[in-house]
């Protein structure tokens, strides 16, 4: 058997809920073999983020041309990437190696609300890596701070939102609307073709840790897998759903605890 490859390009979580961990705990939860390019270390627990230390740019492109020399990379997600020279050196190596699906996550702000992006490494994000990416997973505030607006306050607008992201270079981009209100989740992928929306019952809990982390791996899984965009994007946001939903079962920390990546086991 050859097992589907999919790599997480991101910043560790030292409590295991979010970034690299849950890469791969969502990668391993769907059935994908999953390999990882550190770019940052953070101090941080389900209340917070207490330091950030970043990983040299040359490291990082050490371990970009360390696995894709090695492994038959399906797909790539792109999450925390803090710094201008990281940001530089994920784009060259993607650029050198060329993997067929790119799904990038704009981390911006924790769920904990700690800033993880310096402002002056968001314009870098538009330029340099979103037009490498297929699919773009930000959530409202992100799509909002991309294009340097106010958060979008009805679906027209999140619609026209989505549009504009496309016009920096990526060909589908995912609004997440995790941070909305009323007692559906919805979320909006637009392409070329138009919007469609996909809803899903707003689940009250205070742990969704990771959530937005574990969707963009979760649809990086299924595109390694040979799914096409839509149908990866629909089964990563019904699991991460049920995810969220078991997350109570959990009882980790004290404050926006983890979602279970395993909830179709325990």
């Amino acid at each position: 058997m050859t097992i589907p490859i999919a790599l997480t390009i991101a910043g560790s979580d030292s409590s295991g809920g979010a970034g690299i961990q849950a890469d791969l705990k969502s990668f391993a939860a769907l059935g994908v073999y999953g390999a990882s390019v550190v770019t940052a270390l953070t101090a941080q627990n389900t209340r917070g983020v207490t330091g950030i230390h970043q990983v040299p740019a040359g490291f990082v492109t050490a371990q970009i041309d360390a696995v894709f020399g090695d492994l038959d990379v399906g797909a790539v997600k792109i999450g925390m990437v803090a710094d201008l020279a990281v940001i530089d050196a994920i784009a060259a190596g993607l650029r050198k190696w060329s993997p067929k699906h790119i799904v990038l996550d704009p981390v911006m702000v924790a769920t904990s609300g700690d800033r993880l992006l310096a402002a002056e490494a968001v314009e870098s994000l538009r330029t340099k890596l979103i037009p490498l990416a297929s699919l773009i997973t930000p959530n409202m505030p992100e799509a909002a701070a991309l294009l340097d607006e106010a958060v979008a306050a009805d679906e027209a607008a999140i619609e026209n939102q989505g549009r504009r992201l496309l016009a920096m270079g990526c060909p589908a981009v995912l609004i997440k609307g995790g941070h909305g209100q009323g007692a559906e989740s919805i979320d909006y992928l637009v392409t070329a073709g138009g919007a469609i929306a996909l809803a899903a019952p707003r689940i009250a809990t205070q742990n969704t840790h990771g959530t937005g982390c574990s969707l963009s791996s979760a649809i990086a899984a299924g595109l390694a897998r040979g799914e096409d965009m839509e149908t990866a994007v629909r089964h990563a946001k019904a699991w991460v759903s049920a995810a969220i939903a078991a997350a109570d079962r959990l009882g980790v920390g004290h404050g926006h605890g983890p979602i279970h990546h395993f909830h179709r086991f325990y």
